[in-house]
């Protein structure tokens, strides 16, 4: 993430991550413009993880409302780029006015080893009283045609 913030110069930043590996905040981004969602990639409960539950939607939600896309670039990042940040970006640009079925294919074509996080994409549709719309898109974006292999994952810099 540090090199993704050097590379990029956002003005915000998410870091959806599990609660130990949450990352010190880079000085290039203002402490206010810094959200923090401590959960695991995980779809439903168990007893080892933090499930995403409707507060972390809620709160990226209104993060997002607050962030102008013409005031600065939003980044998003988990731990390796598959699941809860595609998710989260995916929960955004609906947010903003997206049509869902365009940005579910928006988001197969920019990251096609995607796999948004099932419940993120559960939650954010309820919260978005989307009626079941984004995860019909997403389900029928079908499985990833690409994966991440280490190469992958170094040109993300993870």
């Amino acid at each position: 993430m540090p090199k993704r913030v050097r590379d990029f110069a956002p003005s915000h930043l998410v870091s959806i991550i599990q609660p130990a590996l949450q990352p010190d905040r880079p000085p290039e981004v203002s402490v206010d413009n810094h959200l923090r969602l401590a959960v695991h990639d995980i779809s439903r409960h168990d007893d080892f993880g933090v499930l995403p539950e409707r507060e972390h939607v809620e709160q990226l939600l209104e993060f997002v409302d607050d962030w102008q896309p013409d005031g600065g670039r939003l980044l998003v990042h988990c731990y390796a780029g598959v699941s809860r940040s595609t998710a989260c970006a995916l929960l955004t640009r609906v947010a903003k006015g997206g049509d869902v079925e365009e940005s579910a294919a928006e988001l197969r074509r920019v990251a096609p080893y995607a796999q948004p996080n099932r419940r993120l994409v559960q939650v954010g549709d309820e919260v978005l009283g989307l009626r079941g719309r984004l995860v019909r898109a997403v389900e029928q974006l079908g499985p990833t045609t690409h994966f991440l292999d280490r190469e992958g994952l170094a040109a993300l810099g993870v």
